[in-house]
């Protein structure tokens, strides 16, 4: 436990925060500080053609300790940080032996971790807690991953007598963006399949995800002076606030689970004559999918309708871009992929918990480049914000979850 807590610590404080405004890649300069940390490590244990490209992609090799035949597979983490909340100065605190109590994370700002509102903290009582200090994130999402490959690596060449094939390890940046497997070179990591280390809840073992796309609704207006703006003025904030009005209402994040998909609207800015609306759209069934894009170009085209005679041209322009499609089309077809993953947990004495993502990951994008990848828990909670924290039982158990993958592979 405690190999796993430095190790996680050691990355955790390194800022890797991606952007999603950059052209760059990786998004961020700061993101080579963590990838350069991970190749060293990565050769001082002991593994094998370890390198990293011109995009900070980092692949390496433990090769197989067995003679006959055995399937190459992977592991896949990323080592950004979402722009969504900052990982600048990330400062743990170690909670041990957890009572079951409200944690103050901050006492100078009452921010308070508290079961009555995060219900899941009761399934570790009694476990060791690694949170934030109430002013950032944690970066559990996904240095748990990490950690969790690779400790396990290390584990495997410190005990040869487990039998394993060859295991290929993949550290991506960028992920955060939607990027993080825009430029993994499929061919070169020549794994038949692989595992993401980036889901949440202890158990957690993935394959189906959302497909997704991201919407951009620019609204242009006409500035008048108010005393004199009946019938001239149209102001493009208002537009943009009766378009989101219409949007239906239940289908957004905070009141949709399981397989619901939803409208989310994220960022709102601008001015009277231009307001821009970024959401993103998500579903897991493609036919509703495609349903809710189509919904997106009728409500623009239905205001572009209305003010036609006014303005003189499209006063709404709505732009759509696809993201990352259901994994599932691409993991089904070799689903024992899958079965491996679920009894390397029951062979632990984890309870498998089988469920669709509610986002995605590297893994969805992988599995449409060719590498069918299902995502396996990482043990980190309530990510993107303040609130974060990741059992160190669970990062253990997450690490056995790996070795023992590698074990039922090489098994004839």
């Amino acid at each position: 436990m405690q190999k796993i807590i430095d190790r996680f610590i050691s990355y955790v404080i390194i800022d890797t925060e991606s952007d999603p405004n950059s052209d760059t890649t990786p998004s961020t300069a700061k993101q080579w500080d963590l990838a350069n940390k991970l190749v060293e490590e990565l050769k001082a244990m002991g593994m094998q053609d370890v390198t990293i490209d011109e995009n900070a992609y980092i692949m390496a090799t433990l090769p197989s300790n067995v003679v006959h035949e055995v399937p190459t597979i992977g592991f896949v983490s990323h080592f950004d940080t979402t722009p969504d909340f900052t990982g600048k100065d990330v400062n743990p605190q170690i909670i041990e032996n957890y009572d079951g109590k409200d944690i103050v994370l901050n006492a100078e700002q009452n921010i308070i971790l508290s079961p009555s509102y995060f219900e899941d903290l009761l399934l570790y009582k009694g476990q060791t807690l690694i949170t934030t200090d109430g002013t950032t994130l944690l970066g559990a999402d996904d240095k748990a991953g990490i950690t969790e490959i690779m400790t396990a690596m290390e584990h495997l060449i410190n005990h040869p007598e487990i039998k394993h094939g060859t295991i290929r390890v993949g550290f991506t940046p960028d992920e955060e963006i939607g990027r993080g497997a825009h430029k993994f070179d499929v061919e070169k990591f020549g794994a038949d399949w692989a595992y993401t280390m980036d889901g949440s809840q202890i158990g957690e073992l993935e394959y189906e995800n959302f497909n997704a796309a991201g919407a951009k609704i620019i609204f242009k207006g006409k500035s008048v002076h108010p005393g004199y703006a009946k019938g001239k003025m149209i102001n493009s904030m208002l537009l943009a606030s009766q378009f989101i009005s219409k949007l239906p209402e239940n289908e957004v994040p905070e009141k949709t689970t399981g397989y619901e998909g939803f409208f989310h609207v994220h960022h709102l800015t601008g001015t009277l004559e231009e307001t821009v609306l970024e959401l993103i759209i998500r579903d897991h069934d493609k036919d509703i999918f495609e349903a809710r894009k189509e919904l997106i170009y009728k409500m623009a085209a239905e205001i572009n309708y209305h003010y036609a005679q006014q303005f003189g041209e499209d006063i709404c322009i709505a732009e759509i871009n696809d993201q990352y499609y259901n994994m599932k089309e691409k993991v089904t077809p070799v689903f024992h992929i899958v079965e491996i993953a679920e009894k390397a947990m029951m062979e632990l004495g984890i309870e498998p918990l089988i469920k669709p993502i509610r986002g995605g990951t590297d893994g969805s994008q992988l599995s449409y480049k060719g590498l069918p990848c299902p995502n396996i828990f990482a043990g980190g909670h309530n990510f993107h914000g303040k609130y974060e924290y990741v059992p160190v039982e669970s990062m253990v158990k997450a690490t056995e979850v790996i070795v023992k993958i590698a074990e039922l592979t090489a098994q004839k």
